[in-house]
């Protein structure tokens, strides 16, 4: 019997291991290099979509939305500008605002990976352009694209639109 319980135990541990391995496996990294020493890394969580299901019913437009549950997370190590605004060096939380036409990007000086979010962090709110895909984007996708020098597009791809904002280095 004891055996059993054992093995049970191990099992359920391994199961249990796996879980959250298959959960880490949704996150993933972007990076923008301005150079070899200055660079911005983004975390985030992927988030799947039915694409027969209109985006609306699946993601909160016209509200603050953390995908997949958690802000995504920026690290810069260099100073950037986005919008009128200057992010000195620092660790960034950022939410999206999805909208049908438009969407917002938030970035707040909170640091909390919890998934809450408070206005009252707000460091930069900046419209971002929006772009038609050439094939949809089965789930939420970040990547970065250089686009001049000292500058980075962030791209926020999901079914058929990719929405766009620009990371200048100071």
């Amino acid at each position: 019997m004891h055996r059993v319980t054992s093995v049970a135990i191990v099992l359920v541990s391994l199961f249990v291991a796996c879980v959250a391995f298959a959960q880490d496996d949704r996150t993933a990294t972007v990076t923008c290099n301005f150079d070899e020493d200055k660079q911005l890394v983004l975390q985030y969580q992927h988030v799947p979509f039915t694409p027969k299901r209109p985006l609306s019913l699946q993601i909160p437009f016209g509200k603050v939305w953390a995908p997949g549950g958690k802000p995504l997370t920026l690290f810069a190590n260099t100073a950037v500008q986005i919008g009128d605004k200057t992010l000195p060096i620092g660790a960034y939380t950022m939410f999206i605002v999805p909208n049908a036409k438009q969407w917002t990007l938030i970035i707040s000086k909170s640091t909390q990976t919890n998934g809450s979010y408070d206005d009252q962090q707000d460091m930069v709110r900046v419209q971002m352009e929006t772009g038609e895909l050439p094939s949809p984007e089965p789930e939420f996708r970040i990547s970065f694209a250089h686009i001049a020098r000292d500058q980075c597009s962030i791209r926020v791809d999901m079914d058929k639109f990719g929405h766009f904002a620009v990371f200048q280095q100071k």
